[in-house]
């Protein structure tokens, strides 16, 4: 097929354009569910595997610390992968990884060994990888660059319907058995994400996709993208953001059960309303970002969320987990904006751009595991102080880090 260039699409005919255009939407769509549904699946293991393995916090956010380390190791290779390959067979080798990774759950259940599950998760991660470096930039030339962060943000709302989701299963099929069952609970339900991963990766093996490329006449190509003042600012915002958005979806299931005493099965069900509310935030950020500047809005939803953190740690009760699980609301368009103002004017360098920004995600690992240290060895006020410091650079980064330098020298 043909390339379509950023400015015009141009096929043969007018059906085959909207065909392949919305084939691309659909399966963006399901990727960006099955990235979130997996992804959140990993809040549900956390406090199963340390009550199954009598772990630390510490210990038992190695699952969110090997995951997301992959992304810290892997995604500029993975850049370069899709970079030879192209997006369409980027993401179907992503599903074909992470299908095997969650198979390898089988051999760690029999055996009963965590640093297998462990091992499985990470080769989970490297599809997640593949998928992610793939799919972010290609929704970015999908269409016009100013509404790069209202299509990125929309794309990722079917993703948070994974998020929403995730925690109701992990309640049904894996938190819930945990009185009476060992760490066989879980080779079920991931034998069965594996079956439905491989399902998708042959699914979009034999889609039509549009091949994208960048319109570049008026780019600098000669200029390597960590030049770019706002790329190297928004590669720690977004360290920053999903350490902050995993940190607290990680323990969110611990904090709530400390809070209320109750079972963590009981209070896993309120995680649903943390991911809910980003999918909320996503739908109709998709529309505010029509009209309002992406860098104002991730300034106030900065503001929004510290505030948020600060309320929940000096109130009780309901209060204090509903002012916790509000941050899902203010979460919701913060990478899409983050990702697409990073971006922004890069044109040849975004593909290299894209798996630096990728690697940035690691951030989920080191904040997650620096929060459950400081649980282990403090309080949970003491922990939140992580987080809290993370939407402090957001907030800079939507006031001043986005924006382009003036000049540039060679």
């Amino acid at each position: 097929m043909a390339n379509i260039p950023v400015s015009e699409f141009t096929q043969s005919s007018e059906d085959s354009q909207v065909t392949s255009y919305k084939s691309a939407l659909v399966s963006l769509a399901v990727l960006y569910f099955m990235i979130g549904f997996i992804t959140c699946l990993n809040d549900t293991l956390v406090p199963f595997f340390k009550k199954g393995f009598d772990l630390s916090y510490s210990q038992s956010s190695l699952v969110q610390f090997y995951f997301f380390l992959t992304y810290g190791i892997m995604s500029i290779p993975a850049g370069k992968i899709v970079e030879k390959v192209g997006y369409k067979s980027g993401m179907v080798r992503g599903f074909m990884i992470a299908s095997l990774g969650a198979a390898l759950f089988l051999p760690a259940a029999l055996l009963h060994e965590y640093y297998l599950f462990l091992g499985a998760l990470f080769v989970i991660a490297i599809g997640m990888v593949l998928l992610q470096v793939a799919a972010n930039p290609y929704i970015t030339i999908l269409g016009p660059a100013k509404t790069a962060s209202s299509r990125l943000t929309l794309i990722q709302g079917v993703g948070s319907i994974g998020t929403t989701t995730a925690p109701l299963f992990g309640s049904a099929f894996i938190l819930g058995p945990l009185e009476h069952a060992s760490s066989e609970a879980v080779h079920y339900p991931y034998l069965g994400i594996s079956l439905v991963l491989l399902l998708i990766a042959v699914a979009v093996w034999k889609l039509k996709l549009p091949t994208l490329t960048a319109n570049h006449s008026h780019t600098k190509e000669a200029r390597g993208p960590f030049t770019y003042r706002h790329l190297r600012y928004g590669v720690l915002g977004l360290f920053c953001y999903v350490g902050a958005e995993v940190s607290v979806g990680t323990f969110l299931t611990n904090y709530i059960a400390d809070t209320l005493q109750i079972s963590e099965n009981e209070a896993n069900t309120f995680v649903a309303f943390y991911w809910g509310g980003m999918l909320a935030g996503r739908l109709i950020g998709s529309v505010v970002l029509k009209s309002v500047a992406p860098a104002r809005l991730l300034t106030a939803l900065g503001f929004a969320s510290m505030a948020l953190i600060f309320c929940s740690l000096n109130t009780n009760g309901y209060v204090a987990i509903w002012s916790m699980i509000a941050l899902g609301v203010c979460n919701s368009v913060m990478f899409a904006i983050i990702f697409s103002l990073s971006v922004k004017g890069l044109g040849a360098a975004t593909s290299q751009a894209s798996g630096y920004l990728s690697t940035a995600i690691a951030g989920g690992a080191i904040v997650s595991y620096g929060q459950g240290y400081l649980i282990d060895h403090y309080n949970w006020s003491i922990a939140f102080v992580l987080p809290l410091i993370c939407y402090a650079y957001i907030t800079f980064f939507g006031m001043k880090g986005y924006k382009p330098e003036q000049t540039y020298t060679a």
